[in-house]
């Protein structure tokens, strides 16, 4: 819920920007959106063991972290670009919109987290009150000093005639507060308090031609540091933290950045995002990235409503609705975190409740879960499409024909379904090869990446034009080929390699890297760089599994 200061600065930036429209609900886009918008607001908030002694919850918020502009350029301006882990003073979105209809209004949410630091006070035989660590009350409670978050946001109605005439700025900042909480017995108090966070956004929109124009949202932290060089622990407390921005409207469509139509492609690739990005929101409609033949739509992918990230998402990103609810880490997996949360000793559960409200929540959640909520954790398979029995033959053969001449293109030919024995039988992902281009490409093969335009993975698309070294071939149980590969100019590529993480591409996403007199095309460009003895691979390595991770 938001706090009575957010619900203030909603309502006086709404009246600010059009008298007209703020009377209309100024969230009603984003219902759909908030699973996700939350999921993003409480990533690393608190991570297992959710002990405020554990290592990992002692360097807290790393993304979409805004602070004063004069403690952030202390030694040297910042670096824009799409990674929201980099400390910054500011933030842009970017994007593409369609008008389509008079008078259209778009919405505008800015989220963040402001600090709240929780301090446990012991009460002294004088009747004052002294800071500690910890506390326990009479009724045998724990409690720890920490650092909470309160969330806040900010809601803005702008009508895009408006924002095409000139810029509107709102203040989205939040008020200084503190409470008071006595504890059982008298025996202290819990006191949390939080400073004044400085913040605007601005709004503006550029028409491009016919109904098309850019919306431009920046939000800032305008405030000062009381010290400049103070540590980060310290700057935390007048920042924006995990600061995202939820985009809607009515009359208006937005376009994809990541699968524009083709006639827009130019203009996406213009716009210019700082330290988040944006994608499509909500469900993903008719024609977004996937119904297309090739993975991509035919004519880009629209959508009414925006979540602009300091993480990369996908368009139409969705929490799994086997998910019963937040542990703060939506990279792991829900189950193997739900049973190490189970497992923790009755010491760390209480540690883990003293330190944070939501940890507790989290601890009740997995200790009370009916078994038939922990069994849909396990897993679920949401991509099997209807095959017939003609389909069978084409994809066996397709099979077939991307692997090396000889007795696995033969036993690819005649395999058994990837459940069934002998599945992998004359499979060998590291001298198996695919033909890419006229040109055989394996292990060892140094290629050019070229993700595909549409229906690519957001990250691999910031990898385009980078050169690579495949380790492996692999097939999926859907019977398509990936290829391994490390990057050349990545530090950490032998490392890598050794461990099995890879860069995964089509084939079709691959440019051979072959000198221009090579006949055949079978041989390798040497590398612009002196190239390096890479490790033997681990047990477990891509010489011995698949990418379904079969052994």
């Amino acid at each position: 819920m938001p706090q009575a200061g957010v619900a203030a600065d909603a309502v006086c930036a709404v009246a600010a920007a059009d008298a007209g429209v703020a009377a209309q609900s100024p969230g009603r886009d984003f219902g759909q959106l908030s699973a996700v918008a939350d999921a993003v607001l409480y990533e690393g908030y608190l991570l297992y063991p959710y002990r405020r002694s554990s290592p990992k919850n002692r360097v807290r918020w790393q993304f979409g972290v805004l602070f004063p502009r004069d403690w952030v350029e202390r030694e040297g301006s910042v670096t824009p670009g799409v990674s929201g882990s980099a400390d910054s003073w500011y933030q842009q979105t970017e994007c593409l919109l369609r008008v389509r209809q008079p008078q259209a209004v778009v919405r505008v949410r800015v989220r963040y987290l402001q600090m709240q630091h929780k301090q446990v006070e012991e009460a002294g035989q004088d009747g004052r009150h002294r800071p500690v660590e910890s506390l326990r009350a009479d009724d045998g409670t724990v409690h720890l000093t920490f650092d909470e978050a309160v969330p806040r946001e900010t809601d803005l109605v702008v009508h895009v005639e408006d924002l095409l005439r000139q810029e509107s700025a709102f203040p989205v900042g939040a008020p200084a507060g503190e409470e008071i909480e006595g504890l059982p017995g008298g025996v202290g108090r819990v006191v949390r308090r939080r400073v004044t966070v400085r913040a605007s956004t601005t709004v503006v929109a550029e028409r491009l031609g016919g109904d098309v124009c850019r919306l431009r949202i920046r939000t800032e932290n305008t405030g000062a540091a009381p010290d400049p060089r103070a540590v980060r622990d310290e700057a935390l407390r007048d920042a924006l933290i995990a600061t995202h921005t939820l985009v809607g409207g009515d009359g208006v469509e937005f376009v994809s950045l990541i699968d524009p139509p083709a006639d827009l492609l130019g203009h996406a690739r213009a716009c210019h995002n700082a330290f988040t990005f944006p994608v499509l929101g909500g469900p993903a409609p008719v024609g977004a990235p996937g119904a297309g033949p090739d993975g991509g739509a035919q004519d880009g992918a629209c959508g009414p409503t925006l979540i602009s990230a300091p993480i990369i998402l996908p368009d139409c990103p969705q929490v799994a609705p086997e998910s019963p609810g937040d542990l703060h880490d939506a990279a792991e997996i829900d189950e193997i975190l739900t049973l190490r949360t189970l497992l923790l000793t009755d010491q760390e559960k209480r540690e883990a409740r003293a330190t944070d409200p939501r940890a507790a929540r989290i601890l009740d959640r997995v200790e009370t879960m009916p078994p038939e909520v922990f069994a849909r954790l396990h897993g679920t398979i949401r991509s099997l499409t209807h095959a017939t029995p003609s389909d069978a033959p084409s994809s066996l053969t397709a099979a077939a024909s991307t692997t090396s001449p000889g007795s696995a293109s033969a036993a690819t030919a005649h395999r058994p379904a990837w459940w069934q024995e002998g599945a992998d039988d004359g499979l060998s992902p590291t001298t198996d090869t695919v033909p890419v281009g006229g040109v055989p490409v394996g292990g060892g093969s140094r290629v050019r990446l070229r993700p595909r335009g549409r229906g690519a993975d957001a990250q691999d698309m910031f990898l385009a034009g980078r050169t690579a070294q495949v380790a492996a071939v692999f097939h999926d149980v859907d019977g398509s080929i990936h290829l391994a590969v490390t990057l050349d100019d990545d530090p950490a590529a032998e490392l890598n390699g050794w461990y099995g993480r890879f860069h995964y591409f089509r084939p079709d996403e691959l440019e051979p890297l072959t000198s221009p007199d090579a006949a055949d095309g079978s041989e390798p460009l040497e590398p612009s760089r002196p190239p390096r003895e890479r490790p033997g691979q681990p047990a477990g390595g891509p010489g011995t599994g698949r990418s379904d991770g079969r052994a």
